[in-house]
């Protein structure tokens, strides 16, 4: 989420000293006063490369036939669940190659850890990775990885594609939009010191500034986000058995090349719209050499005036600031053959709002100015050059307020957020765009956005929240995440919610959050509005979630609910969920340790629920609070179902967070049932550092 100074804050105050208690059951955790932060650093068997149960799929230098996934699962095991795309998912370490499988590695700040499944294909120069096709295709898109130069800043490589051993065509691979290091809000410069050496950093247990001697800390400092993805159109179609060999040239400038996945479809013609103000008319030029952006205002201006649509015909558009949409729809003949493009332009001062650069995206008015209406988007893609994160900027592909609007077959890459609307807003429609490498969030609904709903959008490597929705001032309400998938966030959370009332989450695949958050979080914090009426969260599936938090030193839940600066207190039924392979735990409820006497959660209910797979436990309770359990069955469990540690007061009369037991929760693992009589409804089973358990990869239930 791109939080402005929020999320700098938050960072502050959750990064402060921790007391280096590290306490193994509840009886000693009382004696010494157990801190939450601090839990055991990530077992080995987690961050060994070829270890069991973790991976994504089989090894490099198979043949055969094609090995289709969805999120490197089964597509029988998601059936009905996240976006409906019209590509293909294959796996490069289900793929021949002569190249090196990485992974399987859920370590942050491993090239593994971020691949789609942990799992990737590393080739040597002259090595390479070849697919068969599952159908027909005439496009890929390749997702990768290249070193970054030495001095930060990014390099470009050439990739050979061949199409059997025939039609040969070269990438041009880039690090230009990857390679982020330190501390938030990050830096290209891998030599750079402590952005924040008045932070509490887990490298040293300590606040470097205030520290003697000053610690060491390793350069470069925690870099991230290695992967970008290009797309290509392959000039013919070529059918099902057809392979693809994707080569690392001899001669390349990159030391190696990590491919970790390739989708492939077929793209239909472009699309034309005959009666519309055609941009060419106004003077756009469809090379790029020149900017577009006047003529596009142009267009604009015309097609208001007669009820026209814009049309962008197929070429290349150079837009190097925001065109302002209101009362319009602009159509593009297709996200593959329509590409907006522009540079990151800096301002010779600040704007109002605090941007100190602008770049392409369609804005809506402010919401102060009485936003946007019947804004109508579709059919293009928006490809921006944003290469650092600046929280003020406003240089988001879609972005203002936009009521009563649609937006519909975009492709955003390379923005600060894909799309960011500040409300007051209503009743705006998303549908089937894909969300790319952005910088901060995939997409963020901000600030009293209303009736609007999201659906069969695929989101991708994202720096933060890959689909949000934050009360910050005024409330968010009845919106919907529908059936969209969000794959390898590499901060932050898949799909967060940050307050509102009778909100809906619903139908969506989450796959491989990287760090500092989880497939879903419902949480109090960043200054949000509370949670109110009900709050659904149902038929969602996760995958390889519940991961190591790194400041805290604990595991998460797949699904986590966070009681930061208020109580979380509505009706949120979690229902028809399926949590698969969870890093640690399945389910997690916890109040950070300096607000953890003041805050609780209530009124949480999880029915239907499948769980597959947990490192520790179904549930860790580290708040106040009570959850109820109907219908929730578990198996290959990989420690006490139930780690109930309240708010570590740990009185006599039990933990401070009770369950309730509705009946049919059924199944575990490793210590027997996962909800056993002895543990309800209060019994302290506080184990601060459980011992992980890998678990198998899921499987049909």
């Amino acid at each position: 989420m791109s939080r402005y100074s929020t999320r700098a804050a938050a960072e502050r105050v959750r990064s402060r000293p921790r007391r280096p208690a590290r306490i193994a059951t509840a009886v000693t955790a009382a004696a010494a006063g157990l801190v939450l932060a601090l839990a055991a650093p990530v077992p080995a068997a987690l961050a060994a490369p070829g270890s069991g149960g973790h991976g994504g799929g089989g090894h490099g230098g198979g043949g055969g036939a094609p090995v289709v996934t969805r999120a490197a699962l089964d597509p029988a095991l998601v059936a009905g669940r996240g976006a409906a795309v019209d590509f293909a998912e294959q796996e490069a370490e289900n793929a021949a190659t002569d190249g090196t499988v990485i992974g399987p590695d859920r370590t942050a700040y491993t090239l593994p850890s971020e691949a789609s499944g942990r799992t990737a294909v590393r080739l040597k120069p002259g090595q390479y990775v070849e697919f068969t096709l599952p159908r027909a295709a005439n496009a890929l898109t390749v997702r990768y990885s290249i070193p970054d130069a030495p001095e930060g800043g990014g390099i470009t490589a050439p990739l050979d594609v061949s199409v059997d051993g025939r039609h040969r065509s070269t990438m041009t691979l880039t690090s230009r939009y990857s390679w982020l290091y330190n501390q938030y809000p990050f830096t290209n410069d891998p030599r750079a010191d402590l952005l924040h050496p008045d932070w509490w950093i887990t490298e040293c247990g300590c606040v470097p500034a205030s520290t003697t001697p000053a610690p060491t800390v390793d350069k470069p400092f925690r870099p991230s986000h290695f992967y970008d993805e290009q797309r290509l159109l392959l000039g013919k179609r070529y059918a099902a058995g057809d392979t693809v060999r994707l080569t690392a040239p001899k001669n390349g400038a990159a030391a190696w090349t990590v491919i970790d996945l390739l989708d492939t479809q077929l793209v239909g013609a472009p699309h034309v719209e005959a009666r519309a103000a055609n941009v060419l008319a106004f003077g756009a030029d469809p090379t790029g050499r020149r900017d577009a952006g006047d003529a596009f205002d142009r267009a604009v201006a015309y097609a208001k005036k007669r009820h026209l649509k814009v049309y962008l015909p197929p070429g290349t558009y150079q837009v190097n600031r925001h065109i302002v949409v209101d009362d319009v729809t602009i159509v593009g003949a297709g996200s593959w053959y329509t590409v907006v493009k522009g540079h990151q332009v800096t301002l010779d001062t600040p704007a109002p709002d605090g941007s100190v650069h602008t770049g392409v995206g369609f804005y809506g008015k402010d919401a102060a100015d009485g936003g946007s209406h019947d804004v109508h988007l579709s059919g293009f893609a928006v490809e921006g050059d944003v290469r650092e994160r600046v929280d003020t900027d406003q240089v988001n592909a879609v972005g203002g307020a936009l009521s009563d609007s649609t937006i519909d077959g975009l492709y955003l890459h390379h923005t600060k957020v894909g799309m960011w609307f500040d409300g007051p807003m209503t009743r705006l429609r998303i549908t089937r765009t894909v969300i790319a490498d952005q910088i901060a969030d995939g997409l963020n609904f901000h600030t009293g956005v209303t009736d609007s709903t999201v659906s069969d959008t695929f989101v991708r490597n994202t720096g933060d929240d890959g689909l949000a929705m934050w009360s910050e001032k005024t409330g968010n309400a009845r919106n919907v995440f529908s059936h969209n998938t969000v794959q390898t966030p590499v901060l932050a959370n898949g799909i967060a919610l940050y307050g509102g009332s009778d909100n809906k989450v619903t139908g969506n695949l989450i796959a491989d959050p990287i760090r500092e958050g989880s497939a879903i979080q419902v949480g109090s914090r960043f200054g949000a509005e509370p949670f109110a009426g009900h709050l659904w969260i149902t038929d969602n599936t996760t995958v390889r979630s519940g991961p190591f938090e790194l400041n805290w030193k604990i595991g998460l839940g797949a699904i986590w609910f966070y009681a930061l600066e208020r109580d979380i207190d509505a009706d949120i039924q979690v229902t028809g969920d399926h949590f698969l392979d969870n890093t640690y735990n399945a389910v997690m409820l916890v109040s950070d340790f300096p607000v953890k006497d003041k805050y609780a959660i209530r009124g949480v209910h999880f029915k239907d629920i499948r769980v597959d797979g947990t490192g520790t436990s179904v549930l860790s309770a580290r708040s106040a609070g009570t959850a109820s359990f109907e219908n929730v069955d578990a198996r290959n469990v990989g420690a006490v179902g139930i780690n109930n540690c309240g708010s570590f007061n740990f009185p006599a009369t039990g933990a401070e967070f009770a369950v309730q037991d509705l009946g049919g929760n059924d199944g575990g693992g490793t210590t027997g049932a996962w909800m056993a009589s002895w543990e309800l409804p209060n019994t302290i089973t506080c184990d601060d550092r459980p011992p992980v358990v890998p678990p198998p990869a899921p499987a049909a239930w």
